[in-house]
């Protein structure tokens, strides 16, 4: 990036930042491995939005697979493709005052990586949000039957048990979900995002 592309990428930025809260948009990826909790916690967090007046939007993971990765497999590169054309999405309706809330798993730290530089050259806001449950946890939940398909052998690559998940080192928030209600996580990532001027 050139020094007037930072330059204007850091004044958009600011520009945002001085927005109020309802006006703002930002992108509010929500990583974790399958029945983390993603999807329950930010669909919980919308209604909430919603209820204050935010455009939102959720681009839920497995819906983005059927309409707009439809054909897509689970290679790594696969995997890459999807992410990124997720976080093309996410921009373009944060850059225009939309908060944007993915619960997508993006297994890999390259592929977040390749999101987060997306927004900054737009000055667009993206926070990673880490829902940190312990994979027992999530074979114990089993929202979709994933983790006993895994284990009876009808499936392979299971993020987090046969195929690779790459935690957040330093996200933006991690929460952990386990013996919590849906609504005190969702209160802590609204209290969050109320510390940085988004709610």
């Amino acid at each position: 990036m050139t020094t007037a592309q930072t330059l204007a990428a850091d004044g958009a930025a600011e520009a945002a930042r001085a927005a109020a809260p309802c006006e703002r948009g930002a992108t509010v990826w929500l990583t974790g491995l399958p029945s983390a909790g993603k999807t329950t916690l930010a669909f919980a967090l919308a209604e909430r939005l919603r209820a204050e007046g935010h455009k939102v939007e959720v681009l839920d993971g497995d819906e983005i697979r059927e309409f707009l990765s439809k054909g897509l497999g689970f290679s790594q590169e696969d995997r890459h493709t999807n992410v990124t054309r997720i976080g093309f999405v996410a921009e373009k309706l944060a850059s225009n005052g939309v908060k944007v809330l993915a619960p997508v798993i993006a297994p890999y730290a390259a592929s977040r990586t390749a999101v987060r530089d997306r927004h900054a050259e737009a000055g667009t806001e993206f926070l990673e949000i880490h829902v940190a449950t312990p994979v027992e946890v999530c074979s114990e939940r089993d929202v979709k039957g994933l983790y006993a398909k895994q284990a009876a052998g009808e499936i392979a690559g299971l993020t987090g048990v046969d195929d690779p998940y790459e935690a957040p080192e330093n996200p933006e928030l991690r929460i952990e979900t386990q013996n919590r209600s849906v609504a005190d996580s969702a209160a802590e990532l609204h209290a969050f995002l109320t510390t940085r001027g988004l709610a």
